[in-house]
């Protein structure tokens, strides 16, 4: 499939201000070089180490739902190869900022030089355990997470401004993206049922054999 057509295809489901983002973003810098030619095709492709890069729909739908403006600051947990990171530090603009974490240190070395090579410099990439946010730069107007966890972890409910927003997939075999908004409580509802690698960490699924 091609780009054009791909976002073609999104028009009256996604915001036009996503769908804009995707198209200023090529997703083939984002892949290894012998899938680069498959890069809007609309399905997850694997990108080493167990992970892959979501699907074009997943990446567009959570953009969506986060409601991404300009200037935000913003927590993603699941760096990948940086596709999804580029895509929002495309909605938030210079003057946002995307913390990216990432617990696998290859896959961080790379996600930083794909997104030096697409020239896309408001995304800070840092290796650790997502489960946990990133307090340092903490709060955060949104939170995006690209891995099912087990239950929302509070260490990222604590991480979220009030009037914040999150998205997250949460389960194991079946998952549901869910969007969590902070008010005086936090208000969750269940958007739809996704299939997302494992988020792994303390507050996450613990690593096999641990």
């Amino acid at each position: 499939m091609r780009k054009e057509q791909l976002l073609e295809g999104m028009k009256g489901r996604i915001n036009p201000r996503v769908i804009e983002a995707m198209e200023k973003v090529p997703r083939e810098l984002f892949l290894p070089e012998a899938l680069a030619s498959r890069a809007y095709d609309d399905t997850p492709l694997p990108i080493g180490y167990g992970q892959t890069i979501s699907a074009p729909h997943m990446v567009a739908i959570m953009c969506d739902l986060l409601d991404l403006g300009e200037g935000m600051q913003v927590l993603e947990v699941g760096g990948g190869s940086g596709y999804h990171a580029a895509v929002m530090a495309q909605l938030i603009g210079p003057e946002g900022r995307v913390y990216s974490v990432e617990r696998i240190p290859e896959l961080r070395s790379w996600a930083q030089e794909n997104l030096r090579r697409a020239g896309i410099k408001n995304v800070i990439l840092v290796e650790g355990d997502g489960s946990l946010g990133l307090e340092k730069h903490a709060p955060y107007d949104r939170i995006s997470v690209a891995a099912t966890a087990p239950h929302v972890p509070e260490s990222l409910k604590a991480q979220l401004k009030t009037g914040g927003k999150m998205v997250i997939p949460v389960g194991i075999g079946y998952q549901e993206l869910l969007l969590v908004t902070r008010k005086d409580g936090f208000v969750v509802e269940e958007m739809m049922g996704v299939a997302f690698v494992p988020l792994i960490g303390e507050q996450g699924f613990r690593e096999p054999g641990r």
